[in-house]
């Protein structure tokens, strides 16, 4: 099979990390026998400082024409970067939201589980005196509610006023619940919807919606959680969770929380689906411009979402299976990034301290 990817590398640690991504790509598919092709294109604040915008009609169109996206991380310093002096619709995170509507990513996949080889790294208190162990993922619309409403800043009396609108139909809701429920069917067969529905009509409409397509998958458990209560058993208690299914401000307030409580941000990988499986891959974390070129940032989020597209994009399981069975290993080997290292200097001398190239190597000799 031969395929076509596009690629953003972005800002920050962005070309670091998607770099280690493609090699352990590379290594992967001429082991099973494939080829791949990157078609490299610009977004976010690489592509303002080239074009004077985040997100060209060039680069939508490359990405259109490819199988598939893989991209590391866009933007910078909120506080020192120029990118952020500009109006909110040419800032690098405009180029984010553009080509997810322009692609049509409404399905937002965020897998969080804990690897045993990190379960010391892991925040939360160890359960009933046993290491935590959880795996949920967290499945957020992606493409309307608040981030999409209309908003607009206006001068009332004197006084400065900001609206942003929350608004959703019932289309957008029942298309992102069958995402949750399918999946869920796969899995343990639980869906926790997320919404606000003792305060906004967009929640309860979302709880309406939701009810009636757990209808069609009687094998599937639904349970109704207040987002405010999810936040708090997702600390307390995320062996609970098998499939959470959330609107694009929930679902991007809980997937971070979720990312934290397995040790690093650097761990968790995530994709963005449309209707017929094309998707854009990538690191839920961002571009963190404070150790941007200094060869530390962890590359295994990115490397875990390349694994992703193999396996939703490309219908690839066997060389998934292999990626994210080499980042198992090299964990277990006791290699680590920094971000990684047990606090503990008794156990950090057990492990390894690799550079971001460093792991993105190892994963590739660990390829079976």
């Amino acid at each position: 099979m031969k395929l076509t990817v596009a690629c953003i590398a972005g800002d920050g640690i962005g070309p670091e990390i998607v770099a280690e991504a493609r090699l352990v790509l590379d290594t992967v598919l001429e082991k099973y026998g494939h080829t791949i092709e990157y078609k490299d294109i610009l977004m976010g604040g690489c592509s303002i400082d080239r074009y004077g915008v985040p997100l060209t009609d060039e680069t939508i169109e490359t990405a259109k024409s490819a199988d598939a996206v893989l991209m590391g991380s866009i933007g910078g310093n909120t506080t020192t970067s120029p990118w952020y002096k500009l109006p909110p619709n040419l800032r690098p995170e405009a180029g984010l939201l553009g080509i997810r509507k322009a692609l049509g990513l409404y399905a937002n996949l965020r897998p969080a589980y804990l690897f045993d080889e990190l379960s010391d790294s892991c925040p939360l208190a160890a359960k009933n005196g046993q290491k935590r162990k959880f795996d949920l993922i967290i499945v957020r619309e992606l493409t309307g509610g608040l981030y999409f409403g209309e908003r607009h800043t206006e001068e009332k009396d004197g006084v400065l006023t900001a609206v942003d609108t929350a608004v959703y139909n019932e289309n957008e809701i029942r298309r992102i619940a069958k995402t949750a429920f399918d999946i869920a069917m796969k899995r343990r067969k639980k869906v926790s919807s997320v919404d606000k529905a003792n305060v906004l009509d967009t929640s309860r409409l979302w709880r309406k919606v939701v009810a009636e397509v757990a209808r069609d998958y009687p094998e599937v458990e639904l349970e109704n959680v207040l987002v405010d209560n999810c936040a708090m058993q997702l600390v307390k208690d995320p062996e609970q969770f098998d499939v959470v299914l959330c609107g694009n401000m929930f679902g991007d307030i809980l997937s971070d929380e979720a990312s934290m409580i397995t040790g690093s941000i650097g761990m968790l990988a995530s994709a963005s689906l449309n209707a017929t499986n094309f998707g854009l891959y990538e690191p839920s974390h961002g571009s963190a411009p404070d150790i941007a070129g200094k060869n530390i940032a962890n590359p295994i989020a990115t490397i875990l979402s390349a694994a992703m597209m193999l396996r939703y994009s490309f219908d690839l399981q066997r060389e998934a299976d292999a990626v994210e069975n080499a980042v198992r290993k090299t964990l277990s080997q006791g290699f680590r990034t920094q971000d990684l290292m047990p606090e503990d200097a008794d156990e950090a001398l057990k492990c390894t301290l690799l550079t971001c190239t460093g792991m993105g190597e190892k994963i590739a000799e660990n390829i079976e």
